[in-house]
């Protein structure tokens, strides 16, 4: 098939569009940059089947393809909230131009919505009926509730003009290719132990997070969009952690001796975050396959390797064998 990735140079579209030209399909990433790295993506520069378009999803664009991922926009607070308008109109009027493009060419498309749909939830785990816990007028909002009007559209889309979509809310993801200053829990602690620095953990540590690795959802997105479930679908691993145990954990895997150093937790920064995926197991036949320690493994050894060529690391800093 002839696939479009919106946001395909950046950590997750990455990935895919391994995936779908490994599956042999001719890929389009379209992508403008503001998260996205050309590095991701060399491997398919020679490779004909693979295209690159320099473009920004609030305006329009005319193409041929069978089906679109639609992973256009920035995921960490740090990203989102450095432009929070240009983030809602990324999640608003992207999602339009995307879905009237699939409209136009009838292809199916899939919407990558998120976790924070549900804010922070006053319901635990999280399952689809959940509506959620947002602040519609606080820092985050413009993603949560951008992501949430970006859903409304793609099941008005489907109704009123027979749009084939699929709705995916994707958990907390991890693995090689994250930005090191995205400011993210996992990217955060890695980052520091490896440079010999305190972890930094906001609030007392003790709010929970589950961490999928990132062929898993992969795997969970290409299931949903070639089946028969429109969703939406809660993809993510349903073990839970603390952020405390998470930075514990990395710090014993990097062997840094740096203390844990508290500050003030954001506001509107969810409590607890565990994914019911019980809909994913039925439906898609879909359930994560990695481990933490395995995922955790692979992400510190990728970081290792981008930061070692930017800096000369500590020596009392070697990766653990576990």
């Amino acid at each position: 098939m002839r696939i479009l990735v919106t946001g395909g140079a950046g950590f997750i579209g990455s990935h895919l569009i391994d995936r779908l030209m490994e599956l042999d399909h001719e890929v389009i990433c379209l992508d403008n940059f503001f998260t996205g790295r050309k590095d991701n993506l060399l491997r398919w520069f020679n490779s004909p089947k693979f295209e690159l378009i320099r473009h920004d999803v609030t305006e329009p664009i005319r193409l041929e393809v069978d089906q679109i991922y639609h992973l256009a926009c920035p995921a960490s607070p740090v990203h989102y909230q450095h432009n929070p308008v240009k983030t809602i109109k990324t999640n608003v009027m992207g999602t339009m131009n995307m879905l009237g493009l699939a409209k136009r060419v009838k292809a199916r498309f899939l919407l990558s919505s998120t976790s924070e749909v549900y804010g922070d939830p006053e319901v635990h785990p999280q399952s689809e009926d959940y509506r959620g816990n947002v602040n519609p007028i606080g820092p985050r909002s413009c993603y949560d509730e951008g992501k949430r009007v970006a859903e409304t559209l793609a099941f008005d889309y489907h109704r009123q003009n027979h749009v084939d979509i699929r709705v995916a809310r994707i958990f907390n993801t991890y693995g090689p290719r994250m930005l090191e200053e995205d400011g993210r829990v996992v990217s955060n602690f890695v980052v520091q132990a490896l440079k010999g620095d305190p972890v930094t953990v906001y609030g007392d540590g003790s709010q929970t997070r589950s961490f999928c690795y990132v062929s898993d959802l992969v795997e969970g997105l290409i299931r949903l969009m070639n089946g028969d479930y429109i969703g939406p679908v809660n993809l993510g691993n349903p073990e839970e952690y603390t952020v405390l145990e998470l930075a514990q954990k990395i710090q014993s895997m990097i062997r840094s001796g740096e203390e844990v150093q508290f500050k003030p937790l954001p506001q509107d920064d969810p409590r607890r975050r565990q994914p019911d995926i019980t809909c994913a197991k039925q439906k898609l036949g879909w359930q994560p396959t990695i481990s933490l320690t395995d995922g955790l493994q692979r992400t510190i050894e990728d970081f290792r390797n981008r930061i070692e060529s930017q800096t000369k690391l500590p020596s009392s800093v070697p990766l653990v064998e576990v």
